[in-house]
């Protein structure tokens, strides 16, 4: 756990109101490349955990299709990267009924084998699940959480991920861990992000409908991990329908 003074929390809320999260942040010294580096050794932590655990998926058919779809959008991911700072992708698939995908700073992922088995995904709608989680780290909306974290001094790491990664897998003493849900305008901004990278690889962006539309089917009587950090609703679907026009022509012009 990190500490600070009361007086530099004071001298950085001064600044709140000509200061954007992601500022603070910087202000408060965590800045991306600090953040990301983090990220890297609890997410190395992590992924020792999950194969001990023998849980870490690395030969089924579920895995090598996520591997397959996140390797095909990772250069534009990297040619959407606007932080400053290159991303080490790295992507694991965890062996799990729990219906769950995270992203942490500076692009460590996971997929979990329930989200895409127990939904029956196509790789269009893997995409779209991928695509979400790398605008999130891209727009790095842990990073703005930490800011509001600085700004209201709440209790507990500073550095709490934002993005529904399971407590139980990293250990209660990390300092990457889910704490809250991402805004809606962030999840707006994601899945916009998102529409945006899967139809630049040649990925149908109306599986973001479908994969969507899928997961409210499955809701009802069932633990959703990612619907506890990702709303979904009928104003979600409606409003990824409305970018369709935009994106389809990409997507004509890149699909495979």
């Amino acid at each position: 756990m990190l500490h600070h003074t009361r007086r530099p929390y004071i001298l950085i809320a001064a600044f709140a109101a000509l200061a954007g999260c992601t500022t603070v942040a910087d202000m408060a010294g965590y800045n991306t490349a600090t953040l990301n580096q983090s990220a890297a050794k609890n997410y190395s932590q992590a992924m020792a955990k999950a194969q001990s655990e023998q849980i870490l998926d690395t030969t089924s058919n579920t895995a090598r299709r996520v591997h397959a779809v996140f390797n095909r959008l990772k250069p534009y991911a990297d040619q959407a990267n606007q932080t400053g700072v290159p991303f080490n992708w790295q992507m694991n698939v965890i062996r799990s009924q729990d219906m769950n995908a995270w992203a942490m700073p500076g692009g460590k992922m996971a997929v979990y084998t329930g989200m895409v088995d127990r939904l029956q995904m196509t790789d269009d709608e893997i995409a779209a699940v991928v695509g979400h989680e790398m605008t999130h780290a891209l727009l790095e909306h842990s990073k703005k959480a930490i800011g509001g974290q600085v700004l209201t001094q709440l209790g507990g790491s500073i550095l709490g991920q934002t993005t529904g990664i399971d407590g139980r897998l990293i250990g209660l003493g990390a300092d990457l861990m889910a704490t809250k849900p991402f805004s809606r305008y962030q999840e707006n901004e994601a899945d916009i992000g998102g529409l945006r990278l899967m139809a630049q690889a040649g990925y149908n962006p109306q599986a973001a409908v479908s994969v969507w539309e899928k997961m409210n089917l499955a809701k009802e009587g069932t633990s959703i991990s990612i619907l506890s950090t990702h709303p979904s609703n009928t104003a979600r679907i409606n409003s990824i329908r409305k970018m369709l026009p935009e994106v389809m022509p990409v997507y004509e012009r890149n699909k495979r």
